[in-house]
């Protein structure tokens, strides 16, 4: 007896829900409502999803500066190439990532063994490896530092995505005028800009991406 055909992958359905949707529905916003404002708790509450981000071995290895005011927004917009975003959006991020520091490890974890997560004697298990991994090292230091910022930037955008609000990552700055006119530690480097706000029509939706099968091997 022959057996029936089986369905194809290429035919099967994507499975959805609120947060694909959120996902999928995402695109980069150029046009802001220059009217619109958030409030600061509305700022924290960004920043707050967005440090729920992964981090490698709890460094929270990040700082974000919320650009809000007319008068901040002028001493970013011409290190910012002058994109019309930064005046338009509500606000703008300063996504700042801080070099890997392993010494920093005990007083990260100290509230999660606080909390009962994690038995104190692990602590050394975890710092010794990142010692290993980062000390003396400043390129893999620098590389963690771009690697934890991203992933908080990408928590904050589908975080403002689900609320209704645009956003866009954006790389068109003058890095050393924003680390010099923003007071950045020498162990900070700023690694996008994230505008966030209302949108107004105009705005493209997202764009076609590269079929999976380009992109995706299996092994």
């Amino acid at each position: 007896m022959a057996l029936a055909p089986q369905p194809s992958h290429a035919a099967t359905q994507t499975p959805t829900n609120a947060v694909i949707e959120t996902i999928l529905s995402r695109s980069a916003a150029k046009y802001y409502d220059p009217t619109a404002a958030l409030s600061d708790d509305q700022i924290r509450d960004l920043v707050r999803i967005g440090t729920s981000a992964p981090t490698s071995f709890h460094l929270q290895n990040w700082r974000f500066i919320a650009v809000r005011t007319p008068e901040t927004k002028a001493r970013l917009l011409p290190i910012a190439w002058n994109q019309p975003a930064i005046t338009d959006a509500a606000v703008t991020f300063i996504i700042i990532g801080r070099l890997a520091d392993a010494s920093t490890v005990p007083e990260r974890l100290a509230p999660v063994v606080e909390a009962g997560i994690m038995p104190a004697h692990l602590v050394p298990e975890w710092e010794i490896p990142a010692r290993r991994l980062y000390d003396d090292q400043p390129q893999r230091q620098r590389d963690e530092a771009v690697r934890t910022a991203t992933f908080g930037t990408a928590a904050i955008i589908y975080a403002a995505r689900s609320l209704g609000l645009g956003s866009t990552p954006m790389i068109g700055f003058d890095a050393e005028a924003v680390h010099s006119e923003f007071g950045l530690a020498e162990d900070e480097v700023p690694v996008m800009l994230l505008t966030v706000g209302p949108e107004r029509a105009g705005n493209w939706p997202q764009k076609p991406r590269l079929p999976v099968a380009d992109v995706l091997d299996f092994a």
